[in-house]
């Protein structure tokens, strides 16, 4: 079944693929039309809100558009028609600078053998055949063999008016027609936008009617604010190269500033390729060099400010596309449409990446083309884990730390990470090498974080990683356990000040072993020193052999709420052992119910129960009675450390 589903989806793909480059002289007016239609629908809301019919809201605004498009046409063609007569003055300039290269040393050799390398190839291809024999057998007597052949010359009749008007028609039909399947579809669309996002509903899942709807809506409503904000951005772009053009003297600047602004549509080679014809141009009319440096300096220093520094404040951090996403379609649709597609594929893309945000059966289109990361966050610290890569996501949770505490990066990121190695654990398909080795590297990557100060950063600082931007947005601002206190040690009740007053045991599982060591550096971290025990130290044999010294707390750490008899058994033998510290059970399983949380913590006859690591050091925090004491958060990490 999988194979014929694979062959299935095959032959569709092909199928749409011939369909768009066959059916081409359709399909690119049809989306150069959608385009169109969310630059212009909030031109045609903003008159709707002044009481305008919309019928004549639509006509109006695809008239004015249209009327625009026309004059930038008719420009255009001026701009390349005065170019095209101005074109033989520069070839004296050109000459003068090929000579000029000629008489220098290393121009002279290097022409010099270019050109008797093409005057050798010329020679050998104009080589002729063997020459025929004196007499050929079928020559007539008499005849003069180099005598030469008699031109023979056609003409045409002149031809009708029909025919002359024709000529003059056929060329201008296609433009013609593929403007009026524009206009038509831009205006159908507009008028019609209700019923089409209601057809597209049918077709994308009606079984949620309100979130399919306003899914669909916010995504029309990015694209139109998106394509709109591009296409004035660019528009600015191609009126500063224009005018920085003009000022240098590059003929026809007006011709090279729309080029530039249309350009800019196509990501990474287009502000290159509209760079190119002035450049060439400087080097045609000026006999110096400085009109080609003053042009190259014009587009390198407009294009990485447009680029680096505008679009992210106007765009936000990325339009959405991953960078592969942007070559890809870029190739795709090129080689479907030609020119056109290159300067369509980021556009179309970007439609494809919004609707499968939105859209629940589309969203194989953000995974394929969007720039968020393809694994979530958990995902990506359980896969760094298992392939013993801690270094790299001690890396990625720093960038994470410039927005959120760490705190939160444990309890949201690195725990549910480690409750997907919890399921496969459950699932055997982790053997005891793998379960060790995931120990080992959040290990590391406990000790990699050390160093991290757990407060709340700046709200200056943020960060530019995906991965990381993807994390921070699950995450939730100001959450209950983001603002832990920060404790001294001298400051701490007696019974608290021992070398490693706080003691954390796995309970049954490596995995649990895991987490034990993020809740034991998150609470060093604060300021209650803590050091991990393995499970085995739950034994009855080794639990006695347990050194308690200075321990006034235990956190019991499951990822497993199925334990409920190791967990009573686990917290009857360390109140045998230590009667007088208090018990914390961790047990941290997803989405679990509080209520039945509670129960299993009367059930184990623990003191207290945490569902998260920050929860816990919460709750270690508060039971030294801190808080009573003054001890808020705020005090100097560098204090605390001292102490």
């Amino acid at each position: 079944m999988a194979l014929l589903s694979a062959v299935a989806t095959a032959i569709l793909t092909v199928i749409i693929i011939s369909m768009l480059y066959f059916g081409r002289d359709i399909f690119v007016p049809v989306a150069l039309a959608i385009l169109l239609s969310f630059v212009l629908a909030p031109l045609v809301g903003m008159l709707q809100r002044i009481r305008v019919p919309r019928g004549l809201a639509v006509v109006s605004v695809v008239v004015v558009a249209f009327m625009l498009i026309f004059a930038m046409g008719s420009l255009l063609a001026a701009q390349l028609t005065q170019l095209a007569g101005d074109l033989p003055r520069y070839q004296s300039t050109i000459s003068e600078k090929i000579q000029a290269f000629r008489d220098t040393k290393a121009g002279r050799g290097t022409l010099e053998r270019a050109s008797d390398m093409l005057k050798d190839l010329s020679k050998e291809l104009d080589k002729p055949k063997d020459a025929p024999s004196a007499r050929s057998p079928g020559m007539i007597a008499g005849s003069n063999p180099s005598a030469p052949p008699v031109p023979v010359e056609v003409r045409q009749p002149d031809p009708g008016a029909l025919e002359s008007l024709r000529t003059l028609i056929s060329p201008l039909i296609h433009p013609l027609a593929t403007t009026g399947i524009i206009i038509i579809f831009v205006v159908f669309i507009l008028i019609q936008r209700e019923d089409l996002r209601n057809r597209f509903i049918r077709l994308a899942g009606s079984s949620d009617l309100q979130r399919t709807t306003a899914a669909l809506d916010d995504a029309a409503s990015r694209l139109s604010k998106l394509f709109l904000t591009q296409l004035i951005l660019n528009g600015a772009f191609g009126v500063v190269i224009g005018s920085g053009l003009w000022f240098i003297g590059i003929p026809s600047a007006i011709l090279w500033g729309i080029l530039a602004a249309a350009l800019r549509f196509v990501p990474y080679v287009g502000a290159v390729i509209a760079a190119a014809f002035p450049l060439a141009l400087a080097v045609a009319i000026d006999p110096g060099w400085s009109m080609l440096l003053w042009t190259l300096a014009l587009f390198l220093v407009v294009e990485p400010l447009v680029g680096h520094v505008v679009e992210p404040m106007v765009y936000g951090r990325s339009t959405g596309l991953s960078p592969v996403a942007v070559v890809a379609s870029a190739t795709f649709w090129t080689a479907l449409w030609g020119p056109i597609g290159l300067v369509l594929a980021t556009p179309l893309t970007i439609c494809l990446v919004v609707l499968g945000r939105h859209v629940e059966r589309l969203e194989f289109l953000d995974v394929m083309f969007g720039d968020r990361p393809a694994l979530s966050p958990p995902e990506i610290f359980y896969q760094r884990m298992l392939a013993g890569d801690p270094t790299e996501a001690a890396e990625k949770a720093e960038e994470f730390l410039k927005e959120r505490s760490l705190a939160s990066y444990y309890d949201e990121v690195a725990l549910k990470g480690l409750q997907l190695a919890q399921a496969d654990a459950e699932r055997n398909t982790l053997d005891q090498e793998r379960l060790t080795k995931i120990r080992d590297a959040v290990s590391e990557f406990a000790a990699d974080l050390a160093d991290q100060d757990d407060r709340p950063p700046a709200k200056s600082s943020s960060t530019t990683d995906a991965e990381a931007s993807s994390a921070v947005e699950g995450v939730a601002e100001n959450t209950a356990n983001e603002h832990l206190p920060y404790l001294r040690r001298d400051t701490l009740p007696p019974d608290w000040q021992g070398e490693h007053p706080v003691l954390c045991v796995a309970g049954r599982t490596l995995i649990d072993e895991a987490a034990a060591i993020m809740l034991a550096q998150l609470s060093t971290e604060h300021g209650l020193a803590a050091r991990v025990e393995a499970a085995a130290s739950l034994s009855t044999t080794n639990v006695f052999r347990l050194d308690t010294t200075g321990v006034a707390i235990v956190c019991l750490v499951y990822l497993d709420a199925r334990a409920a008899a190791h967990m009573r058994y686990s917290v009857r033998r360390l109140r045998r052992k230590l009667p007088k510290a208090t018990i914390i059970l961790g047990c941290w399983v997803k989405d679990m119910d509080p209520a039945a949380l509670e129960l299993l913590r009367e059930g184990a006859k623990a003191d207290l129960v945490a569902t998260s690591i920050g929860e816990a050091v919460r709750l270690c925090i508060e039971a030294t009675g801190a808080r009573e004491h003054g001890h808020e958060a705020g005090t100097d990490k560098s204090t605390t450390a001292a102490a």
